[in-house]
């Protein structure tokens, strides 16, 4: 019998009703788990978390609130093993891609808790300076962050179920600020067990953290004024959440992390055979094959210079062609199978679709011929594909569409000022990456294409060793960014907090005002 999966809502592990939907495992296609969210009051579930949670938040310093991030850190790291294991089983996940995730959880969430730290035992963040208003300091002005009196619902994506749960959750609880976590239905086993295990160590106050494993219902029209919504997922569902009467009327803060078209860009002053180049190859193919290319930050469109195409090809071809896919708890397979067979019939309809438009089907371009140790026939397997194009404007789906698996398209281009035109036309990037030693090239790329990412990654010699490739989320940095990548913005140490607090102008006498931020930390 399948394990029936609960939510944990106004502090009590609560069943749903009805027809549970099934999670599978995405290599056997056997049934793992059910659960359901029928019939939780997702409307007490909210005030739960506002009228409980956030005031022992609100209650606690910045200290004190790491202190329990950094709990939560912990407790994900003791049963790294076991969570891998669920990666495996329930996302399709190898190992190393699984361990991409867990790790990357309890890193996140341990970099906040040092954040927390640096911010000491104040409870509020003072923004700049005191402003004089008159010719002495008795009137003064000076701006300050509280953390708002609502909740924060997480509504997460199927790809990454411990990072997603953690990296928005971090942030959130430093701020003050009480969460609902929403992972996605199909690959919830790992978050599911990582919220069991808070639970069980009781690692946090009573409705600081709610968790919901299944449908969301109606939780999103309870929301107004002093709540908030973090979303990652499509596009089109962050517009429908965003255009809800109830989110407008109340102007509900909401960020959305959405579709990215990410560019790797090879400059043209980079040859075969030096550094430079064999990091470009290496981010390329690793964006490619990693977690089956399901990772918004994934490279999508690859930019190299016309004269360079074909050894580029050659180099991405003879990579891409001896990555083993199949059972993805063998060693030797580096690619395992994507995460629903809806997601495999998507990716598979997009690479055909691709491919009519005009692009050529360099490797892959559908179901791998074998996957190792797996029954013939099982599996949501999709073959590392790369497709090319004869120039930068020949399929116009290529900037406008994103393939979500282990695909991605070389296009190549014959000026600079054409090859920024290419990249801004994908809308709105999470990241770009580029690939040069030349100083005036890095130059004008960057000037052209930054106010279209959210993040810029730079690659040369001087960093190719040790250079922190361009799909790996970092605490420190922002992650977001505009037009099609959702125009939100998320980490990035204190800017991510800002998301939860309301910067207030304090103006009085100033003495006064000054005792109200005294202790705070300036940012």
């Amino acid at each position: 019998m399948a394990k029936q999966l609960g939510s944990w809502v106004s502090g009590a592990w609560v069943a749903g009703k009805g027809k549970p939907a099934q999670l599978v495992n995405p290599t056997t296609e056997g049934v793992l788990a059910e659960t359901s969210t029928e019939g939780v009051d997702m409307a007490r579930a909210l005030a739960f978390a506002r009228d409980v949670g956030g005031p022992a938040l609100r209650a606690m310093s910045f200290k004190e609130r790491g202190a329990l991030v950094r709990k939560l850190s912990r407790a994900i790291h003791e049963k790294r093993d076991e969570l891998i294991a669920l990666g495996v089983q329930n996302a399709g996940n190898t190992r190393s891609d699984a361990k991409f995730d867990v790790d990357g959880a309890s890193i996140t969430l341990g970099a906040y808790a040092d954040l927390a730290e640096e911010l000491g035992d104040a409870k509020v963040l003072v923004d700049g300076e005191p402003i004089n208003l008159g010719r002495s300091s008795k009137l003064a002005a000076q701006h300050a962050y509280f953390p708002l009196h609502g909740a924060a619902v997480h509504v997460n994506a199927f790809n990454f179920p411990a990072w997603g749960l953690a990296e928005k959750a971090a942030v959130a609880l430093l701020a003050g600020m009480p969460v609902i976590t929403k992972p996605a239905t199909s690959t919830a086993l790992m978050s599911h067990r990582i919220m069991e295990l808070f639970v069980e160590q009781q690692l946090l106050p009573a409705g600081a953290l709610s968790f919901l494993c299944g449908s969301a219902g109606d939780l999103i029209s309870h929301l107004r004024g002093q709540d908030v919504l973090a979303f990652t997922g499509s596009g089109d569902t962050g517009a429908q959440l965003r255009g809800m009467k109830n989110v407008v009327a109340g102007a509900v803060r909401v960020n959305v992390e959405a579709d990215s078209l990410n560019a790797a860009i090879l400059g043209a002053d980079v040859e075969s055979g030096t550094d430079t180049f064999d990091l470009f190859v290496k981010d390329v193919v690793r964006d490619a094959t990693q977690k089956a290319g399901q990772k918004c930050t994934a490279i999508r469109r690859v930019f190299v210079p016309a004269a360079r195409l074909d050894e580029v090809r050659d180099a991405l071809a003879d990579r891409l062609s001896q990555a083993k896919v199949g059972d993805p708890s063998r060693e030797d397979v580096l690619v395992g199978p994507l995460a629903t067979k809806k997601q495999q019939e998507d990716v598979l309809a997009m690479i055909d679709r691709f491919a009519k438009a005009g692009c050529k089907v360099v490797v892959g371009g559908g179901k791998p011929k074998e996957a190792l140790g797996v029954e013939a026939g099982k599996g949501f397997f999709v073959a590392p594909t790369l497709l090319e194009v004869a120039a930068i404007d020949a399929v116009a789906d290529v900037h406008e569409h994103e393939i979500f698996g282990p695909c991605t398209t070389l296009i190549p281009y014959e000026s600079t000022d054409a090859l920024i035109a290419a990249v801004r036309r994908g809308g709105g990037g999470l990241v770009a990456s580029l690939y040069s030693d030349d100083k005036a090239l890095v130059r004008d790329v960057v000037y052209g294409i930054a106010s279209s990412h959210g993040r810029l990654v730079l690659g040369n010699e001087k960093v190719a060793g040790s250079a922190v490739p361009p799909g790996t989320v970092m605490a420190q940095l922002v992650h977001g960014g505009p037009g099609r990548a959702g125009g939100g913005e998320e980490l990035g140490g204190i800017r991510g907090m800002e998301l939860y607090l309301q910067r207030v102008a304090l103006q009085g006498y100033g003495p006064l005002v000054a005792s109200l931020v005294e202790g705070g930390k300036r940012v």
